[in-house]
């Protein structure tokens, strides 16, 4: 019986942030403090601008800090950034590299996620000496295991299609990148920054 379209897009790996989660809470939740207090204290005189400056950092903070994420299915992989989500099919991906963000190139065009990453000593030291042979293995450090991982099912999606990285078969791989743009961020965005605006006429 054939596949139905979805489950060709059910989730087979989902890779955690390595970075920014922290200070991006501790960003959002002091932003909310500020725009809670800005609104308590409005009549007492609390500046207006400060409280929706707080906001327009605090949904910055969501946007670029706590929305990203990366994932594989079956064909795809998915990187969710913070105006737009990229699906970039596997078996297309010519390049990869975890540096300090995870960095793709399909379709002869380069595409990076800011989950997966590295500091800049890390990634200067794992330039030299290329990633980890051996696939991922029990007590290595999770980016190392998640850029193996994710050279495996790269691996695996090209093996499926029989295509090579470079090749001719592989560039002439049908829809190779689709980009979404998300709305919901950019309207934020946009409101936070009107609200902010408008305070300094209030």
């Amino acid at each position: 019986m054939a596949r139905l379209p979805d489950e060709r897009e059910s989730v087979v790996e989902r890779f955690d942030a390595t970075s920014g989660r922290v200070s991006g809470w501790m960003t959002v939740v002091l932003c909310a403090l500020l725009v809670v207090a800005g609104l308590v204290y409005l009549d007492d005189g609390f500046p207006a601008w400060v409280a929706a400056a707080g906001l327009l950092v605090g949904v910055l903070a969501w946007a670029a800090m706590l929305r990203p994420a990366l994932w594989v299915t079956e064909e795809h992989l998915v990187m969710r950034n913070l105006a737009e989500t990229v699906h970039v099919r596997l078996a297309a991906i010519e390049e990869m590299a975890v540096r300090q963000v995870l960095a793709v190139r399909a379709g002869d065009r380069r595409y990076v996620s800011t989950v997966l990453g590295r500091t800049w000593r890390k990634a200067l030291l794992t330039r030299r000496s290329g990633p980890a042979e051996g696939g991922p293995r029990e007590g290595m450090l999770y980016v190392d295991w998640a850029e193996n991982r994710l050279h495996e099912l790269v691996d695996l999606a090209r093996r499926r299609a029989g295509v090579r990285a470079g090749s001719k078969e592989q560039l002439a791989l049908p829809d190779p990148v689709r980009r979404e743009p998300d709305l919901v961020p950019l309207v934020l965005v946009a409101v936070a920054a009107l609200l902010l605006v408008v305070s300094f006429f209030v």
